[in-house]
């Protein structure tokens, strides 16, 4: 008998390492991304005191975006996502690709926050 872990568990697994390493201070708080089949979710997070400074996901606009199963739905939610960080006066992060691949969404999504001022 085989035994398979499916993809999430394995994803889940990738995630738990990343998050030994990766931590968000005050000062340079963890920008964390989400996707979904249909959405994609990005959220700048303290983690000294469990706080969620700032968040952007396709579902806030789903009307202005076709799908935010996209990369383009992608590069707008990392935009928007740094745009709000740097109103909260935060410019510089710790990127936590949540077990994800660096690749395709993922990638754009960063891509794209960078490009709108955010340091990582």
């Amino acid at each position: 008998m085989i035994h398979t872990v499916s993809k999430n568990k394995r994803r889940i697994r990738i995630h738990q390492r990343i998050r030994r390493k990766v931590r968000g201070t005050p000062e340079r708080p963890r920008l964390c991304v989400y996707r979904s089949l249909a959405h994609i979710y990005a959220q700048v997070i303290d983690d000294v005191h469990g706080r969620t400074l700032v968040s952007a996901s396709s579902m806030d606009l789903a009307a202005e975006l076709r799908s935010g199963g996209n990369v383009a739905g992608a590069r707008v939610i990392g935009k928007l996502v740094a745009e709000r960080a740097k109103e909260k006066g935060v410019r510089k992060v710790v990127f936590d690709r949540g077990g994800y691949l660096y690749h395709g969404r993922v990638k754009a999504l960063a891509e794209a926050a960078r490009e709108a001022g955010l340091e990582f």
